[in-house]
């Protein structure tokens, strides 16, 4: 029985937040192109439940690149609202929209001239009223069987917070080292403070295979290292391409006979690489960027001195430090 009512609680609440995203339009892009424009910080409050996740979407914000702080309305009404500024976007949290606490500083907010973006479920409440753009989070049914605890509603607010914090940090352009500068006591943060040759897989380790082998044995090697691709190296240890896993089904839905085929036929050529002394948060920006899993590591010769897969840096398996 538990476990029926547990399904059903998560099928209500993906419910909810199909309904959602469903109903993201254009306001949600005027709310990014004004945050976007502020010239100075985002300003999240709420209060109870939506409090709590205001501040948790603040902190998103915070470590994604876009400055924000939370704002308890109560607080603001007896000084707090000292700390913000004329310039500064607020995004006011109120499911019902009716919340009197908040509503209260709503005319102080915009009195200073501040623009107010409303994140509510109530379209025609006195918070949507007043603000500037309107982010609807308005769900079908909480999953509280007596309709009152906020659940599902929760689950799109705290929904919608990161997907304001993705796009932001897209828009932004922000890459994984500014990731670290901001979160520099993280794990995550640890591990992009490492160089490459701290975590790059190295010597028997290395799915590699000379260009003049036959393809046949680069699929023997992708079985084998499990990594989803084989870096194809000359006489010399020059690193001159690459064979992925998708590499060899498009051959195969290509009808490309392997077996008649060496390595140095089907390899992509020139691969994306990086030297063992760069930071993992450099090699990780450019796995980002480049759509990658599996990046090369060279010395000043190109030639192969290890592998860095993304598990390595996002920490599945063993994470491996040498100091």
């Amino acid at each position: 029985m538990s476990i029926v009512e547990a399904r059903k609680v998560l099928e209500i609440e993906e419910q909810g937040l199909k309904a959602v995203r469903e109903n993201i339009g254009e306001e949600f892009v005027r709310a990014v192109d004004l945050i976007l424009a502020c010239p100075s910080r985002l300003v999240i409050t709420g209060i109870g439940k939506s409090g709590l996740i205001g501040q948790k979407i603040s902190a998103t914000l915070n470590s994604t690149g876009t400055p924000s702080f939370f704002l308890h309305p109560v607080e603001a009404l007896h000084g707090d609202l000292g700390m913000v500024m004329a310039s500064d976007v607020v995004i006011a949290i109120s499911y019902s929209g009716e919340t009197p606490e908040l509503n209260g500083l709503l005319d102080s907010l915009k009195r200073r001239g501040n623009t107010i973006i409303a994140m509510t479920g109530g379209a025609h409440s006195t918070l949507a009223a007043a603000a500037d753009v309107v982010l609807n989070i308005r769900v079908p049914r909480e999953a509280c069987p007596l309709g009152l605890a906020p659940t599902a509603s929760t689950t799109a607010t705290v929904a919608m917070g990161d997907a304001l914090s993705v796009v932001l940090l897209n828009r932004r352009n922000f890459q994984a080292e500014d990731f670290r500068h901001n979160h520099p006591g993280g794990s995550l943060g640890q591990r992009l403070k490492v160089r490459v040759e701290e975590v790059m897989l190295t010597g028997g380790d290395v799915p590699a295979i000379n260009d003049m082998e036959p393809a046949a044995t680069a699929i023997k090697v992708l079985n084998e290292k499990n990594l989803g691709a084989v870096l194809v190296v000359d006489e010399a240890g020059i690193v001159r391409g690459i064979i992925t896993d998708g590499d060899v089904r498009r051959l195969m839905a290509e009808s490309v006979s392997i077996a008649d085929c060496l390595a140095g036929k089907i390899m992509t050529r020139d691969p994306v690489t990086i030297g063992k002394d760069a930071l993992a948060a450099d090699a990780l920006s450019i796995m980002q960027r480049h759509e990658i899993t599996v990046l090369p590591i060279v010395d000043g010769e190109h030639r192969l001195v290890g592998i860095l897969h993304l598990h390595e840096l996002l920490g599945k398996g063993e994470f491996r430090f040498l100091l």
